[in-house]
């Protein structure tokens, strides 16, 4: 897939039926329909995002890789998906429901806390939605790309997921994707066409807070919606490199990071930002809230830089393991839990 950069070279129904689908759909990746085969390897392949699901850790990864761990990452075992698409993200609105996304346009729900999976949407069905969002818009451009995205089969990615609790979610991606559900993922709705993105710039990271969303992309795109979706306005850009991710601390800050060390934060829902020190060279390509309102950032070499809840500087903590880290999650005994390209990995946090 030309052009998904830096980040997807790292993440390495809903139509009525057979009849309803494009004339290409034949050609489906069988990976779509079929399960993720259970292996031994699994404990060391390349996880991509990790998530808490009340006590429980859950981390995906490649080929439809999900691994469990209730010893707060000390061990792992796999989870049963029924799809070999790599997942990129993975959330929890609370401890038994989740959802899990990624390439080919794949979004799975879990009712048991990462145990067991079923396929709410891909790529061939998200295809469809975009084009029928784009005809009720009545937008020629927006026709135009979606019927390229219907043409181009079920090959774009998802990268990350937010849910504001177990009715309420979004899920954003490659070439403007974005999508929303109220009802727990029963039904997807496509909100691509409505976003002023008209490069069709990836998505990388959303974040939601009662009914404001924030997008953070490609080439330094911020996005900002305060009625819960049904529109966005652009905002002004501090940064004209690709942010990869987005996080929100407990207190309601945001955090944008990516390319060459760039860390960014907003106290007024994006509207100015802050710019953070990082000191790293690299890119920084995962970050999570903590419960002191602060939070914690973490370079592609899994260098930790710890951020408080008020004030721009930050406390690096050098990896003592350099790992390629894709992303992370607080267990709930306080350690770092890190989804890597070499497996999971766990950090302890310094006590002051």
């Amino acid at each position: 897939m030309a052009g998904v950069t830096r980040r997807q070279a790292a993440l390495a129904g809903l139509l009525g039926g057979a009849a309803m689908l494009p004339a290409w759909a034949a050609s489906v990746p069988a990976v779509l329909s079929q399960a993720a085969l259970p292996t031994p390897k699994a404990l060391g392949a390349a996880t991509l995002a990790v998530a808490r699901a009340g006590d429980r850790l859950v981390a995906v990864g490649e080929r439809g890789t999900v691994l469990l761990s209730d010893d707060h990452g000390a061990s792992w075992r796999q989870a049963q998906v029924p799809v070999q698409a790599s997942l990129a993200a993975v959330c929890f609105a609370d401890a038994r429901t989740g959802w899990a996304a990624g390439h080919l346009g794949v979004i799975l729900r879990s009712d048991d806390a990462g145990a067991s999976w079923h396929k709410q949407l891909d790529g061939v069905q998200a295809a469809e939605l975009v084009k029928q969002a784009a005809q009720r818009s009545g937008d020629a451009k927006a026709m135009a790309q979606a019927e390229r995205l219907v043409e181009e089969g079920a090959d774009k990615p998802f990268f990350d997921l937010e849910f504001l609790d177990a009715q309420r979610g979004f899920a954003v991606g490659a070439y403007n994707l974005m999508f929303a559900t109220d009802d727990g993922g029963k039904s997807w709705a496509a909100l691509g066409p409505r976003l002023p993105n008209p490069k069709s710039l990836h998505l990388y990271g959303v974040r939601a807070r009662g009914r404001t969303l924030v997008v953070a992309g490609e080439q330094g795109l911020l996005l900002r919606s305060t009625d819960g979706g049904a529109s966005f306005s652009a905002l002004a850009s501090p940064y004209k490199g690709s942010f990869f991710g987005l996080l929100q601390t407990r207190g309601g800050a945001l955090v944008a990071y990516g390319l060459r060390g760039t860390a960014w934060r907003s106290g007024d829902e994006g509207q100015h930002w802050d710019k953070l020190d990082t000191g790293l060279p690299m890119a920084v390509g995962a970050g999570t809230a903590l419960p002191n309102g602060g939070f914690v950032l973490l370079g592609q070499a899994g260098d930790a830089l710890l951020g408080g809840a008020d004030g721009p500087a930050l406390r690096r903590i050098p990896a003592r393991e350099p790992v390629p880290v894709s992303g992370v999650a607080l267990a709930a005994d306080g350690a770092l839990v890190l989804a890597s390209l070499r497996g999971m990995r766990r950090v302890e946090l310094p006590a002051h």
